[in-house]
């Protein structure tokens, strides 16, 4: 198949998982554009399988704002003819399945008959679509998709509380490739990070109020009262500076490492003992997903697709978003024991298993099959 992408090229869930897919389905045989404004940030090699094309937004004085949508339409209209791409596979509901149904009716102008799949990875839901305002411009397009999937029950059944939807919604959760979790403590050289007797702990966001990132520090704090450790923090956002005043607050900023964006996810999870990810809310937490795969244990909230992930008493713990009482205990539970901790890890890469892209992509595969065979009955 001749597959578009269209995704965000950042360092979120979304932007990541689309981009892992469609390198995956490379692999696979299949030819794979990603259309996007910026090349994916993990898309590192390109390929014959693999082309990306920029979408590009001309300045004009008349737009307060420049009408990116409007640029990415015509885009896939012009990549969809020039490439004979057979269909389209966009991530997030606004701007990305509109844009494509408004490219999908040019196309059929021009006899040119293209599907569209769209996946809902969650802020589209949550957040921005369940505004007013955005409301049914996102219920239109689930609604015009030829096919519809949510990476997790939970994003799904808001979905349909939120909206009025009349599509199928298939719930195809996240994955990552396995084969990259593979390190140890010697191949990772823990010892760079911390002491032989410090525990490392753990937190990837994009420091953004939801993600309580402030809980993070509030737990590491107690955790370190208790016994030597580490925190890690990866990532970008809003509430760095915050973040970075708090901790020199309570005088722990020589214990805490702020890495920024990394493309090394995988190699900074290799030093960790455990993960804290605290979120108000979140579709799935593919970043405790990360976490499990490098045999990580997961401190978490119990909110949104969280509880599909990270199993309690298992791979870690749940507790009520806000908890910090609660984290802070679970977390010196499984630390003050080296012998529990060592079960808990085992555990977490264990339950990492279910997530293996080998296992998810094909279902991805087999939903733009059908798609495809009911859009030639059509």
């Amino acid at each position: 198949m001749k597959i578009g992408i269209v995704c965000y090229p950042t360092f979120g869930g979304s932007g990541v998982v689309a981009t892992e897919l469609g390198l995956e389905l490379s692999k696979r045989g299949h030819e794979v554009h990603f259309i996007t404004y910026n090349q994916p940030v993990r898309l590192e090699l390109l390929s014959n399988n693999v082309h990306y094309h920029e979408v590009t937004v001309p300045e004009y004085p008349l737009f307060h704002y420049q009408p990116y949508e409007l640029a990415l339409s015509s885009k896939l209209v012009d990549m969809v003819k020039l490439h004979r791409i057979e269909i389209l596979h966009v991530h997030y509901a606004i701007p990305h399945a509109y844009a494509a149904y408004m490219a999908k009716k040019i196309l059929i102008e021009s006899g040119v008959y293209v599907p569209i799949v769209t996946t809902l990875h969650g802020t589209d839901i949550t957040l921005v679509g369940s505004h007013p305002f955005y409301k049914p411009a996102v219920t239109f397009s689930i609604n015009k998709s030829d096919a519809v999937t949510a990476v997790s029950q939970s994003l799904k059944d808001d979905t349909m509380r939120l909206f009025d939807i009349k599509n199928d919604i298939n719930v195809v959760p996240n994955f990552i490739d396995l084969d990259k979790y593979k390190s140890s403590y010697t191949d990772c050289q823990r010892a760079i990070m911390a002491d032989d007797d410090e525990k490392i702990i753990t937190h990837i966001s994009n420091l953004r109020p939801v993600k309580r990132a402030q809980d993070v520090i509030s737990i590491f704090y107690n955790i370190q009262k208790e016994m030597p450790a580490k925190l890690m923090l990866v990532g970008e956002g809003p509430d760095r500076e915050s973040i970075e005043a708090r901790c020199l607050e309570l005088g722990i900023m020589d214990k805490v490492i702020f890495f920024g964006k990394s493309n090394e996810i995988n190699k900074i999870l290799c030093f960790s003992d455990l993960f804290l990810l605290p979120s108000k809310t979140e579709s799935f937490g593919l970043a405790a997903l990360e976490a499990m795969a490098s045999g990580v244990p997961v401190i978490s909230s119990n909110t949104g697709g969280i509880p599909e992930v990270n199993v309690h008493g298992v791979s870690g713990y749940l507790s009520n978003a806000g908890d910090v009482e609660d984290m802070t205990k679970n977390a010196l539970y499984i630390l003050s024991d080296e012998k529990r901790l060592q079960t808990f890890k085992d555990n977490a890469r264990k339950e990492s298993l279910k997530y293996d892209l080998h296992m998810i992509v094909p279902k991805y595969e087999a939903i733009y099959e059908d798609t495809l065979t009911k859009c030639l009955v059509l």
